[in-house]
């Protein structure tokens, strides 16, 4: 849920460096379908039937369902902004992966939210000393935000990531218009920045 913030603050971004909205229909993402099977296997996986049911075949189902978002995300990684995603969903699938299939939380920031132990599968799972400790769960966000939670390094660079798309996207609509309109003088020039 983490990730809705980056949503509004992207637009937001977008808007304030004078992009259109019209850009992020020029954002072309490849692999789409593996994303989304990756995503859907996820909903599945936690919804309350399979959950009470899935046993011990849930963390290998959710690694492979992690995995295969990240395969999408590589091969947009051209995409400005995608290398960022790219990053944090490496560093949570490592993190997963180092803990045997599951997200560990950071038992301190699990009591502040009340989390206990889990008594069916969950993806996440209160640890004292897991393997990766930076890259986990450990980063509690403040309890007066709507959907706060316990996030890890590799959420928030992906929130970072997709609203870099979001902004450049809506900038490089108005680069498009603008050359339209007044051709090639009108292009904005390409720097080191993210956008």
């Amino acid at each position: 849920m983490f990730i809705l913030y980056a949503l509004p603050v992207g637009l937001l971004l977008g808007l304030l460096l004078g992009g259109r909205l019209s850009g992020l229909a020029g954002v072309q993402f490849r692999w789409a379908a593996v994303a989304v099977v990756g995503f859907a296997i996820q909903v599945v996986l936690f919804s309350a039937p399979v959950i009470a049911t899935v046993g011990d075949a849930g963390p290998p189902i959710y690694v492979l369902s992690t995995a295969l978002v990240l395969v999408a995300v590589l091969r947009n990684v051209a995409i400005r902004g995608m290398a960022v995603v790219a990053l944090g969903a490496a560093s949570n699938l490592v993190a997963i992966v180092a803990n045997g299939g599951y997200m560990p939380a950071d038992p301190a920031a699990a009591a502040e939210f009340g989390r206990g132990a889990e008594t069916v599968y969950s993806n996440s799972r209160i640890i004292e000393a897991p393997a990766l400790a930076p890259l986990t769960d450990v980063i509690a966000l403040p309890r007066w935000l709507p959907f706060t939670n316990i996030v890890s390094v590799g959420d928030v660079l992906i929130a970072v990531g997709i609203a870099i798309v979001i902004a450049a996207a809506m900038r490089a609509g108005r680069s498009s218009r603008g050359e339209e309109s007044h051709g090639p003088a009108a292009t904005v020039p390409s720097g080191n920045s993210p956008f």
